[in-house]
């Protein structure tokens, strides 16, 4: 299916780009804690190196799980994120417009737009998700209650995969602040560890941009 996504820039240009609903933005899981708590709960995670993925699968971690009825955490996330989002009897988005904050796009169908976790499954896993219970990790794969959940450009999410801040950063410069405190934020939560390249480059883009 041809993708219909314009950048920000395109939509101050063309005043043909006001059948979209204006974008948000930010999309808008919970806030993380402002700069200064992210810097003493990013001082306080645990450094070590980064683990195995051996044993990793990312049906252990199940999502998406049913949130209510026939609306599960995707569903629920597309609505939570998105502008003018209609559905139809079973939840599925039908139309509606999604803004990208890693990277500025807006995109009118959902099938353009992955719940993407700030912190990857596989990259938890390696930081000490591999020792929980399969019910701790259900609730981190489906966590709306942080600011775990991003409604992204689809090949954006794919692009970044399971890398860490060392590896990837999104393109858009004025979302790597809130990019640093989330990521923070849900290592914090769960208490995942870091290695020493992500802790400086989380350090780096809080002194930064933040």
């Amino acid at each position: 299916m041809k993708r219909t996504g314009i950048t920000a820039a395109a939509l101050a240009v063309s005043l043909s780009a006001a059948v979209l609903s204006a974008p948000h933005a930010l999309a808008s899981p919970p806030a993380p804690p402002g700069k200064a708590t992210t810097l003493e709960h990013l001082a306080a995670l645990r450094v070590a190196a980064e683990g195995s993925s051996s044993g990793y699968d990312r049906d252990l971690f199940p999502h998406w799980s049913t949130v209510s009825g026939s609306c599960n955490t995707r569903e629920i996330v597309l609505q939570r994120d998105g502008t003018n989002v209609q559905t139809d009897s079973s939840c599925a988005a039908i139309s509606g417009s999604w803004y990208s904050p890693y990277d500025g796009a807006t995109w009118t169908q959902a099938s353009d737009v992955d719940i993407d976790h700030m912190v990857p499954l596989a990259e938890a896993w390696r930081s000490g998700a591999s020792s929980w219970t399969t019910s701790r990790r259900e609730s981190f794969a489906n966590d709306r209650a942080s600011s775990q959940l991003w409604a992204v450009t689809d090949n954006v999410n794919q692009s970044k995969g399971d890398q860490d801040p060392a590896e990837w950063i999104p393109s858009r410069t004025a979302f790597r602040c809130m990019y640093a405190r989330s990521w923070t934020d849900v290592k914090y939560r769960y208490g995942l560890t870091v290695d020493a390249a992500e802790k400086q480059a989380l350090s780096d883009l809080v002194n930064g941009y933040c």
